[in-house]
């Protein structure tokens, strides 16, 4: 067929699937009522037998997505790359990786995925390239070259740290300047002051969009504009003695500038002119920092993110007090008409089962998948996967390979995903690029799906009871004062939610007539609840009013 008729077609095909799913009697948008799920491409699914995930590989598996009843799938970066970052240093912004496969796959999965009603997300890495993007090979040519300002080139570095450890300026020695990376030296930072800059990335946006993808995780988008004079950043008046000697600045200069909101507002503006796209923005800043990235402009109007990610439950400590204080003042700062959203997972930080343990593993999963806003859930959390110990002789990851000892750096998060008891865990049939979990033989979906009280069996529960209830979609937030280990808050004026952090039996006050929903040890299904709700040790319960 030809490209255009291919063209014309997918995007009918588009339309038709956006019409079908959009257009419902609820008029929240389908990110706003939606469950995110994050793949790792290199671990969720192998489909040539090289050890690796790639597209055909998620494409074979998305009746699981949809039977686990999320709603998008985030991709983690698929775009050509040497892989000195595995896929954050792209070499070309509008291709796949041959490890993952063509554009001809993507198609297919996308195809494949809007057939299922599953929206699909691309990660964009706007911050910096590799340093064999053909941008930077023309930059680093001469001081001469019309691409040298693409970059950020100086005479004479500052005290500007890379997020990787160590100085974020490398010399040159062709051309006698040292230019900026954030993160590897690998990964050099484009000049978003440059308008030639912010005109090619939001080409490459508007190549995704127009080829059917339905947004984008936007990598450290508070990175893209840094001080024009580049002055130093300040000492870190908190940095002790022992401490790491690569955050002993506060970056104020090198990133969160002002001017990075007008960038934001570009993106945003972009996607508006598509159908119910969405923008999400990584951001690991304060929360009065963060929720500025929904860009209210002069008149109210938010043009900013659609979604900052909220990072806050990441690190959170884990005791109800805390997570009452933080979800408060998380509601308290958010803009007027600003979505919320949650996170407990990423292939960045430790997996939340070996945070917190298997039992409180089930509350948390309570907890994302009931508070206000959208959830995002990372792959393998769903069956309570755990972090896994990596020896110094296997470890991939080039942050714990530049700065050894770091607990063997991200490699812990991003193992195979366990699919059965099958060799290497019906991952793939050749040698897992990353070794596999010790328990994979028996936490695995296989397994778990045969179990009625599986961690899967919850999170599928969870998940079927948000989508049929609109109170526990969009419905109002209200927190409810209570005492030592229980956290509880109501949905609408429909749902109690009861979560006790703690190992000890709890008892909360409760309004006549409830009848308990569903417990996260999934044995007390239509229990009816007196005036004081029976809370078993690291138990959440929620309960219909």
């Amino acid at each position: 067929m030809h490209t255009s008729a291919r063209r014309y077609y997918t995007n009918l095909a588009y339309l038709t699937f956006w019409i079908i799913t959009t257009l419902t009697p609820n008029s929240d948008l389908w990110w706003q009522r939606g469950i995110v799920y994050q793949v790792y491409p290199r671990s969720f699914m192998d489909s040539d037998g090289d050890g690796v995930g790639d597209l055909a590989g998620v494409r074979s598996r998305l009746d699981y997505l949809q039977e686990l009843g999320v709603d998008a799938l985030w991709l983690s970066p698929i775009y050509p790359s040497p892989m000195k970052d595995f896929g954050y240093d792209v070499a070309d912004y509008t291709g796949v990786d041959p490890l993952f496969g063509t554009l001809a796959d993507l198609d297919r999965l996308l195809e494949a995925a809007h057939a299922r009603g599953l929206r699909v997300i691309l990660d964009f890495v706007p911050n910096h390239t590799s340093d064999q993007h053909p941008w930077f090979l023309e930059s680093r040519a001469s001081r001469a070259n019309p691409k040298r300002d693409w970059y950020i080139w100086r005479d004479a570095p500052n005290n500007w740290l890379s997020n990787f450890g160590g100085p974020a300026w490398t010399f040159d020695a062709r051309t006698g300047q040292y230019y900026y990376h954030a993160f590897l030296p690998e990964q050099p930072d484009l000049n978003w002051r440059n308008p030639e800059v912010v005109e090619a990335m939001l080409g490459v946006l508007r190549f995704w969009l127009e080829r059917g993808v339905d947004g984008f995780r936007v990598d450290v988008l508070w990175h893209l504009i840094k001080d024009e004079h580049f002055a130093d950043n300040p000492a870190n008046p908190d940095w002790r003695e022992g401490m790491d000697p690569y955050h002993a600045l506060i970056p104020v200069h090198s990133c969160d500038r002002p001017e990075v909101h007008d960038v934001v507002r570009r993106m945003r503006k972009l996607l508006d002119g598509y159908p119910e796209r969405v923008l999400i923005g990584e951001i690991y800043l304060p929360l009065e920092r963060l929720v500025q990235y929904y860009g209210v402009d002069p008149h109210g109007d938010l043009r900013g993110a659609h979604l900052p990610f909220n990072f806050q439950l990441l690190s959170a400590p884990w005791d109800a007090a805390h997570l009452a204080k933080l979800i408060a003042e998380y509601e308290r700062l958010l803009p007027q008409g600003a979505w919320p959203n949650w996170v407990l997972g990423n292939h960045d930080r430790p997996r939340i089962a070996s945070r917190v343990g298997p039992a409180q593993a089930r509350v948390a999963a309570m907890l994302l998948l009931t508070l206000r806003g959208t959830p995002t859930l990372y792959y393998g959390d769903e069956l309570g996967m755990r972090n896994v110990d990596i020896p110094p002789g296997e470890v991939q990851d080039p942050f714990e390979r530049r700065v050894p000892g770091r607990g063997h750096g991200r490699d812990p998060v991003r193992t195979p995903m366990q699919w059965s008891a099958a060799p290497n865990a019906g991952f793939t049939s050749g040698k897992p690029w990353l070794r596999l979990s010790p328990d994979h033989r028996t936490t695995n979906v296989e397994v778990q799906d045969h179990d009625p009280r599986s961690m899967l069996a919850l999170h599928k529960r969870l998940i079927a009871l948000r989508r049929a209830e609109p109170a526990l979609q969009t419905g109002a937030f209200e927190s409810i004062s209570t005492s030592s280990d229980v956290l509880a808050y109501l949905r609408g004026k429909t749902f109690l939610v009861a979560l006790n952090l703690g190992s000890r039996p709890r008892r909360l006050p409760l309004p006549p007539n409830g009848t308990v929903v569903l417990s996260t040890q999934l044995d007390r299904t239509n229990e009816r609840a007196g005036n004081i709700l029976e809370l078993r040790p690291d138990e959440g319960l929620i309960v219909r009013l």
